[in-house]
């Protein structure tokens, strides 16, 4: 596979992966180039016999958590604020944008074992066997995890909408 064919099959993957970890709307597009940096500099050293998605899932995880930690120590905030007052935008527009702010600070909160599987299964789509090769577990703790990470998830909405 050439450069341009991994990048091509796995730019859209590693987006939204990154995007699923909290980097921020306006820091993707340099993030994702950090993770393709890294990719084709260690392209050698993988291994056929794993998978090239999981490989590279891992590499988005560690580019991500070094991106939270860099911006928690100059006390940057990741997430711009919905303004109600933004110009252009309609009010739908603005509800979506809302929810989707709402869904990755819940997503936050999960532990990153329990976010991985429910962003691979629920938000990704992958087979539940996928996913337990891409974040290294068996997969009856995938579906734990993934079972873990719906309850917390609606703790969390419901505690929302009562305090609406």
């Amino acid at each position: 596979m050439t450069p341009r064919e991994l990048f091509e099959t796995y730019a859209a993957f590693v987006w939204r992966t990154l995007r699923y970890q909290s980097v921020a709307e306006r820091d993707l597009d340099d993030v994702s180039q950090e993770v393709f940096v890294i990719v084709f500099r260690k392209l050698p050293e993988f291994e056929p016999h794993g998978s090239l998605r999981a490989w590279i899932y891992g590499i988005c995880i560690r580019v991500a958590r070094d991106y939270r930690n860099r911006a928690h120590k100059r006390h940057e905030v990741l997430y711009d604020d919905v303004s109600e007052h933004a110009g252009g935008v309609s009010n739908a527009e603005i509800e979506r944008l809302a929810a989707q702010k709402q869904l990755h600070q819940m997503l936050q909160r999960l532990d990153e074992e329990k976010r991985a599987v429910l962003v691979l299964h629920e938000l990704e789509g992958l087979p539940m066997n996928e996913v337990a090769e891409l974040v290294q577990c068996p997969v009856k703790t995938a579906y734990s995890r993934l079972a873990a990470a719906r309850k917390q998830m609606l703790t969390m909405l419901t505690k929302a909408e009562g305090s609406r």
